[in-house]
C-alpha cells in the first residue's frame, strides 16, 4: 500500500469513527451516505474498525427504502476515565466511546486538594470502577482543571480557586493512577461536549460559560474548532472586566465578571451556606425568593458580559451551565432583551440563549472527549 493509500485509508477511518462516535451509532447506509464513500469501502472500514475493537455491528436497522441495514455503533468497553478536581472534592468519571456515561462518583474532600492528594482520590475510585468492568479498554485519563492549562505538556501555570500554580498535573496524574493523563481547561472541554452532544451539537459558532464554585469558566467554539490560543489559555472570559468601581478579583483586577456574579452571593442573598444545584435553583425561581434583588443585579451583569462575547465572537448560541443556567432561568426575558438592545445592530440576529443540557454528565463527558479526540484523529 502507497504512503498515499495508506494516509487516505487513515482519514476514511477517522471519518467513519467520528460519526459514528458522535451520532452514537449509524447504520451503514447512513454511513455511506454521511461520507460519500461507496458500499463497499464503508464495509472495509467498518470491518477494519470492528478489528481493531473500536465498534461493534447491532441488529439490523431499516433505512429509508426499507433495506436492512446493519447498525454500526460504538464499542461500549472502549472507556475514557476522567476526574475533575474542585475546591470540595473530586469527581470520577468513566466514559464510554459515544459519551455515554457508565460511572460518575464524587468524593468530597475536607480540604481544598493538592494535585497529590486528588490523584489519590482519584486512584482509589478508579480502581474500584474498573474492577467493577472486567471487559474495560481504557484509553486514557482526561483530566478537567478550572484554570489556565497548557495543554503540550499538561501544566496548571494557575488554577487559583484551587491554588494550584505551574503544577505538572499531567505528570502527577499518570503516576498516580498508571494511566497516561491528559489535561485542558474544564470549562473549555465543556464546551466541546455541549457542541458534541448536548445543546450546541449541530452549530459550529458557540460561546459556553459555565458557573461554579470555582467561578466562572468559559470555552469559545470557532467554525466548530475550539479557540486555544497561543499557549491553550483562550476563553478565560470569567476574567473580563464588567464594572471597574466593583471587588478585586484574585487576578489583580476589578469588577471581573466572576467577582460579580458569583455562587456564593446567590447563597449569601438566600440565607445559606451551601446548596446542591437543584435546590439552589428552586429556591432562585421562587416567586417570593428574597435573592430577587440579587438575581437582578447578577443578570445585568451578565447581561453586559454576554453582549461583549456576542459581538466580539458573534456566535450562533451562548450556553450557559452551572449555576448561570439557574440564574437565566429565574429571569430569562432579562438576559434575551438586553442583548437584543445592545448588542451590535450590524451583526444580525442575537445568539440565541441556551441552558446546558448533558446537566451532572458534562463535567465528564468533556475530558473524555480530550482522550477520544486523540483517538477518533488516528484510529490506528
Amino acid at each position: 500500500m502507497s504512503a498515499g493509500t495508506d494516509s487516505s485509508r487513515r482519514r476514511n477511518l477517522s471519518a467513519v469513527l467520528r460519526l459514528v462516535h458522535t451520532r452514537r451509532g449509524l447504520s451503514r447506509a447512513e454511513l455511506t451516505r454521511l461520507t460519500r464513500l461507496n458500499r463497499s469501502t464503508i464495509g472495509g472500514l467498518v470491518a477494519e474498525l470492528a478489528q481493531l475493537g473500536l465498534v461493534v455491528e447491532a441488529e439490523p436497522a431499516i433505512d429509508g427504502v426499507g433495506r436492512p441495514s446493519p447498525r454500526i455503533e460504538p464499542n461500549p468497553d472502549v472507556l475514557a476515565v476522567t476526574v475533575n478536581p474542585d475546591v470540595d472534592a473530586v469527581t470520577v468519571g468513566l466514559v464510554g466511546l459515544g459519551g455515554v456515561v457508565r460511572a460518575r462518583v464524587r468524593r468530597a474532600t475536607r480540604r481544598v486538594p493538592t494535585p497529590e492528594r486528588a490523584a489519590t482520590v482519584a486512584d482509589g475510585v478508579i480502581r474500584k470502577l474498573l474492577a467493577r468492568s472486567p471487559r474495560a479498554r481504557v484509553i486514557g485519563l482526561g483530566v478537567g482543571v478550572p484554570g489556565l492549562v497548557r495543554e503540550a505538556d499538561g501544566t496548571v501555570v494557575l488554577a487559583p480557586h484551587l491554588g494550584w500554580r505551574d503544577q505538572p498535573v499531567a505528570d502527577v496524574f499518570t503516576a498516580g493512577t498508571s494511566i497516561q493523563a491528559r489535561v485542558a481547561n474544564d470549562a473549555r472541554l465543556a464546551a466541546v461536549a455541549e457542541a458534541t452532544f448536548g445543546a450546541a451539537a449541530g452549530h459550529r459558532s458557540v460561546v459556553y460559560l459555565n458557573g461554579s464554585a470555582s467561578g466562572i469558566g468559559g470555552g469559545v467554539l470557532i467554525e466548530g474548532r475550539p479557540l486555544r490560543g497561543r499557549s491553550g489559555f483562550a476563553g478565560e472570559l470569567g476574567h473580563t472586566t464588567v464594572n471597574p468601581d466593583g471587588a478585586r478579583c484574585h487576578c489583580g483586577r476589578r469588577g471581573c465578571l466572576e467577582t460579580e456574579v458569583t455562587r456564593d452571593r446567590l447563597l449569601a442573598a438566600l440565607g445559606l451556606a451551601d446548596a446542591a444545584p437543584e435546590d439552589l435553583e428552586g429556591r432562585l425561581l421562587a416567586d417570593d425568593s428574597p435573592a430577587r434583588p440579587e438575581i437582578t443585579r447578577q443578570l445585568d451583569w451578565l447581561a453586559q458580559a454576554m453582549i461583549d462575547f456576542s459581538n466580539a465572537f458573534d456566535p450562533e448560541l451562548i450556553i450557559l451551565g452551572g449555576f448561570l443556567g439557574s440564574l437565566q432561568a429565574a429571569d430569562p426575558a432579562r438576559l434575551d432583551d438586553a442583548i437584543a438592545r445592545q448588542a451590535f445592530a450590524a451583526l444580525g440576529t442575537p445568539p440565541e440563549i441556551r441552558r446546558a443540557t448533558l446537566g451532572p454528565d458534562l463535567p465528564v463527558i468533556g475530558p473524555a472527549e480530550l482522550i477520544f479526540e486523540s483517538l477518533i484523529a488516528d484510529p490506528k
